[in-house]
């Protein structure tokens, strides 16, 4: 479980090829002075995936196919910068919303309004991730948690302050970029149940 809340930047180092998996070693963040350990659940843009192996200033992890074909994992190259996120312990501060780090499915940016320091930033999705998003909800864009501005029959928007542009990598986010959504949990049980009682 996480919260949504980027811990800071880690950079890819290399992606290895295992048959239909890879192999994602990254640098990770500075900022992180608490070592990782074998077994560690960690979220990588929104994905939870678990440590691996651990070397000198790098830790590695394994994105099977179904990861790769859910997310944006499969599209990263070395040197690119990944938002980084531990997961929760108990008794820690919940300031975002309840992240599972189980990606539903990716969207695509759609368009980018800049209103002086603050950016609006527009998705298109598949229509099975809208219906479960509302206005003024939370939603998971590459494991960042962020209040939903609007909300359309394929399409959301949101409003990110500077704080968020500046450490997380949707300040570096362009038109066409593929990012990984995960709608909350709570909108997922209630489609479920509405979809049962109506059947």
């Amino acid at each position: 479980m996480f919260t949504g809340l980027v811990e800071g930047l880690g950079i890819i180092r290399s992606l290895s090829p295992q048959g239909g998996a890879v192999d994602i070693a990254l640098a990770p963040p500075a900022v992180m002075t608490e070592p990782a350990a074998l077994g560690d659940s960690i979220a990588i843009n929104g994905c939870c995936l678990t440590v691996v192996h651990i070397r000198p200033d790098e830790w590695v992890f394994q994105a099977g196919t179904e990861t790769l074909s859910r997310t944006n994992l499969g599209t990263l190259k070395p040197g690119d910068r990944v938002n980084i996120e531990r997961s929760l312990r108990v008794g820690d501060r919940l300031g975002g919303h309840f992240v599972q780090g189980h990606i539903d499915g990716t969207g695509r940016v759609e368009r980018i309004d800049r209103d002086g320091e603050w950016v609006h930033m527009h998705f298109q999705v598949p229509p099975a991730l809208a219906r479960q998003m509302v206005v003024k909800g939370s939603v998971a864009v590459d494991g960042v948690s962020l209040t939903l501005v609007t909300v359309g029959a394929e399409s959301f928007s949101i409003a990110l302050i500077p704080h968020t542009l500046d450490v997380t990598t949707l300040g570096n986010r362009a038109v066409g970029d593929t990012v990984n959504i995960e709608t909350d949990i709570i909108g997922k049980y209630v489609e479920k149940l509405v979809g049962e009682s109506s059947g």
